[in-house]
């Protein structure tokens, strides 16, 4: 059978132009064909969505929880039906799956419970004070409201947390923002079982046709066309420096530009400091082992450097670590363009000068499927590293560049030309913590989430979380793609000055019917 597009509560065209999941285990193709959309389905999905825009934009945040908690349950309650599709076309093991069913349901029920708050939208109220001198003051209100429809990139790496359904999604929605989707190429059938779920619920809680549409098809066609339809107010993406980049460059020279919230490459340094002792380091070891390999390194928090001290206690940790990551077996990594991005990234990395390999997989040795990819070690010294900008290049899977450093005046050299980060980890004594504060100042301005004694991999969806940074991490320090303050990527602020009470935005009028939090002067 065709799988189609999902165009509003419709079925998208079929095309002579169709496609089919790979088993990344095997290399099979799966059985059910999917039809890449059509430039019609593109310009109807635009189309539902401008004509859905005040409708969502004027809907309460009760209507727009129900929504969403709806939705939470739907996935819940599918989740074997998740399981049996998605570990076959990711090669991700049901424990996996059900996890991360769990963090999507979890973070649509974050948003839902923001928007019964109601204190998100950031009121502002200033009333008129007609005899002030020299001049009488006005009556200002301002509040947050939605850009408009928004194009969501769904990511290679999370077919559920950071996709259809996922945050970038949910986040829009929760603004008052129709969303199309486009569907990422490696798993479409959960994408379409997904897609399914929301069209059911956007029906069951009477939300208008045009708050969701899915497309299928190439990203240089149906991405382009989406990013510059004229329609389109903003753009949310995870995934390559690359394509992130490229959309970025499109929306901005579109006749009206639009933000593009892209978050892509990070190395996720972590700094071992130099008063730590030999067991500490073994401890250190054994969690970084943990942490690289978590779900095959496939994660955009995945540790990609380690800085560690040039003495013996750094040299225990530097072999104990290279010998666990030697005994790890190879696994399916997500799809094969992974897998052989992966496979040239270290061929590349391997031909630095000054690098030593201390660990290293058969790169020709791919599976039955094409996609297995063991682990991978590396070192070098501080000033080869200072002098090669390649040795800063993400290799996105289960590899580590260790670099050896002298002392604290190396790392503050690292830091003051390191790139954007999501994250930087540093482990050491807190006692010790005051002689780093120039090395902790500067990362501050280089990473959006610092970590002491801890290890990036895992992400807490929660108010506080900040999984975003300084470009080339996202091209948008400013935000963040998980918790609740993703909401403010796809909201705007506007003023009214001088307007009755009675057409003032519930949140901006006297009474305050919801009891939300405001600022009043």
């Amino acid at each position: 059978m065709t799988e189609t597009s999902l165009i509003g509560f419709s079925r998208g065209e079929q095309t002579s132009s169709t496609f089919r999941a790979v088993d990344p285990k095997t290399g099979s193709e799966l059985g059910t064909e999917y039809s890449h959309s059509s430039e019609g389905d593109v310009q109807r999905s635009c189309e539902l969505a401008q004509l859905s825009c005040l409708p969502m934009a004027s809907l309460s945040g009760q209507k727009k929880a129900e929504f969403l908690r709806l939705l939470a349950d739907r996935l819940d309650g599918a989740v074997d039906s998740i399981v049996e599709i998605m570990t076959v076309e990711t090669g991700l093991p049901e424990a996996r799956v059900r996890g991360e069913t769990g963090r999507t349901s979890g973070q649509l029920r974050m948003f839902a419970d923001l928007l019964v708050d109601g204190s998100w939208v950031d009121a502002r109220i200033d009333r008129a004070d007609p005899g002030r001198l020299p001049l009488p003051k006005p009556d200002l209100r301002a509040m947050l409201r939605p850009i408009g429809p928004v194009a969501v990139f769904c990511a290679s790496n999370f077919p559920l947390a950071f996709s259809v359904a996922g945050g970038d999604t949910a986040s829009a929605w929760a603004a008052g923002c129709p969303v199309i989707v486009k569907a990422h190429h490696a798993h479409p059938g959960t994408a379409l079982l997904v897609g399914k779920l929301i069209v059911q619920s956007l029906e069951e809680s009477g939300l208008p046709e045009g708050a969701f549409s899915l497309l299928f098809g190439e990203g240089r066609i149906v991405g382009q066309a989406l990013v510059t339809h004229s329609v389109i107010k903003a753009v949310g993406f995870t995934g390559s420096r690359s394509g992130g980049r490229a959309l970025f460059d499109l929306a901005s020279q579109r006749k009206e530009p639009i933000p593009v919230f892209a978050e892509m490459s990070s190395i996720n340094p972590i700094f071992l400091l130099p008063e730590l002792n030999m067991d500490e380091m073994e401890n250190i070891a054994d969690g970084l082992f943990a942490s690289a390999t978590l779900g095959g390194g496939q994660f955009c928090t995945n540790p990609g450097i380690v800085f560690y001290p040039n003495n013996g206690d750094g040299e225990i940790f530097r072999d104990s670590y290279a010998e666990k990551m030697k005994d790890y077996p190879p696994v399916a990594m997500l799809h094969q363009g992974i897998r052989e991005s992966y496979a040239k990234g270290i061929e590349e990395m391997v031909k630095q000068k000054g690098v030593e390999v201390l660990a290293l997989s058969d790169l020709s040795e791919e599976g039955n499927g094409g996609c297995d990819a063991g682990t991978c070690v590396l070192n070098t010294s501080i000033e080869c590293f200072l002098k090669n900008p390649q040795l800063t290049t993400e290799v996105f899977g289960p590899t580590t560049l260790l670099v050896s450093y002298e002392d604290k005046e190396d790392l503050l050299r690292v830091a003051r030309e390191m790139e954007g980060q999501l994250t930087a980890s540093f482990f050491g004594h807190k006692e010790m913590l005051s002689s780093h504060e120039n090395l902790l100042d500067l990362m501050e301005t280089r990473a959006g989430r610092l970590l002491f004694n801890q290890f990036p991999t895992g992400v807490e969806v929660c108010e506080s979380i900040v999984h975003g940074g300084p470009y080339p991490a996202t091209t948008d320090s400013r935000s963040t793609s998980v918790g609740t303050g993703a909401i403010l990527r796809f909201a705007r602020p506007v003023c009214y000055q001088g307007f009755p009470d009675e057409f003032l935005p519930e949140e901006l009028r006297e009474e305050n019917p919801g009891g939300i939090k405001r600022k009043e002067g």
